[in-house]
């Protein structure tokens, strides 16, 4: 008599491709915890995937350097002055007050720009 052998199959779950192998702790609060479950609910998907999907393909805006805060100030500094060239046009005229806003608005247009590059 022969002994036929047969291949059989591994019992349990199949072998994944890519293995997830580290892991990384990260703490929540309870509010932060139902936030993130509720919109990974609403993206169809469970926390793990929504926190994984956007650590990598979500953007952070990083603060001001100390360049922009200094712009930031001068704009501010500008509001004082702005508040001036209305004195001006009440006490000298509409003239004299148009040109201290042009000087004003094109110091404020420059300085925007250099915030927005």
């Amino acid at each position: 008599m022969e002994t036929v052998s047969k291949k059989q199959k591994k019992a349990g779950r199949p072998v994944k491709t890519i293995k997830k192998e580290i892991r990384a702790c990260v703490r929540f609060t309870r509010h932060e915890y139902f936030i993130i479950r509720e919109k990974a609910a609403q993206a169809g998907v469970n926390a793990s995937i929504y926190i994984r999907q956007t650590t990598i393909q979500g953007k952070i805006i990083p603060r001001l350097t100390a360049d922009e805060v200094q712009t930031v100030r001068q704009l501010i500094g500008m509001s004082v002055n702005i508040n001036q060239v209305a004195k001006i046009c009440h006490r000298d005229g509409l003239f004299e007050a148009m040109q201290y806003f042009e000087h004003y608005r094109n110091l404020i247009d420059g300085l925007l720009k250099k915030l927005k590059s």
